[in-house]
């Protein structure tokens, strides 16, 4: 064996060190068979799933205010796990109105008939190929999501989400839906100079290249489903049945009232937001503090 001085053995070891920085961690493959839900990690160059332990309990009754949301959805996901035709979906509009929250309870309610998500982060995109190949061929159905999604300009990780939905070389296997949640609904940018472009032609409006190339990326999901802000009585509905699903949880009368109702409304313009996620908080506030009470 070759005898080495101690200054280049030191400076073997500094070279292994910092090459397995740049390795991906030894993980073995996911379980899917008892892990319900993963994500993916980038490392250096590469990634690999990771398994999620625990998912929020949310279930599909939980979410109160957007029942043609969630049947639209819920439809699609179906037709999916039957093998039947079914869409990527766009679940755009404003925060906090149950966009993510509802693919979590799909998860819960399907999971035993093989539903299983993956969750991607924008900038781990190029890696879609990678993933596919992790789970092709898998009996189970994935939907990939990519939670709060928009792209800035100049960013091009867009174009190989762009690709996936294609159907091109980097088109998703079968067992594979892509589901994504935005605030947006181009998920790109739009400025005015945009419109520059446009021209009617026979009375149709023809866009310029610049809005055209936004607006195929969201072409591209065969379902948007859109969540816009409540109506101030639509959010005092849904704030009234969170208060009243609470107090049944906690085994007590109702504890909605007149003043409730007034204290909801304040909430809502203190948050300056009336979704379902503000009426959970108010009543969560509500029904904790009264019991608080005794």
């Amino acid at each position: 064996m070759m005898n080495l001085k101690p200054e280049v053995v030191a400076q073997l070891e500094r070279v292994l060190s910092s090459l397995e920085q740049l390795l991906p961690t030894a993980v073995g493959p996911v379980d899917w068979s008892v892990c319900h839900a993963a994500n993916w990690r980038r490392h250096s160059f590469s990634g690999y799933l990771e398994p999620v332990e625990s998912v929020p309990s949310t279930r599909l009754d939980d979410l109160l205010g957007i029942d043609e949301q969630k049947s639209v959805v819920e439809v699609n996901t179906r037709q999916f796990l039957k093998g039947y035709p079914a869409n990527n979906v766009l679940l755009w509009g404003s925060r906090g109105t149950g966009k993510s929250s509802l693919v979590r309870a799909l998860l819960n309610s399907y999971a035993d008939q093989g539903l299983r998500v993956i969750q991607v982060d924008k900038e781990d995109l190029i890696h879609l190929p990678g993933i596919f190949s992790a789970i092709k061929g898998q009996p189970y159905k994935f939907i990939l999501l990519c939670d709060d999604l928009s792209f800035e300009h100049g960013e091009l990780t867009y174009k190989m989400l762009k690709s996936a939905l294609d159907g091109s070389v980097y088109a998703a296997p079968k067992n594979v839906l892509i589901y994504v949640t935005s605030n947006r609904r181009y998920l790109i940018p739009e400025y005015p100079t945009d419109n520059l472009g446009s021209k009617l032609v026979n009375g149709e409006v023809h866009h310029g290249e610049a809005i055209e190339e936004k607006i195929s990326l969201s072409d591209r999901f065969g379902l948007w489903v859109a969540f816009h802000v409540f109506t101030q009585d639509h959010y005092l509905r849904v704030a009234q049945q969170c208060v009243e699903k609470l107090c049944r949880e906690q085994g007590v009368p109702s504890r909605w009232s007149e003043e409730a109702r007034k204290a909801a409304v304040q909430w809502s313009h203190d948050k300056s937001k009336r979704c379902g996620r503000t009426a959970l908080q108010f009543a969560s506030h509500w029904v904790g503090r009264d019991l608080l009470k005794g």
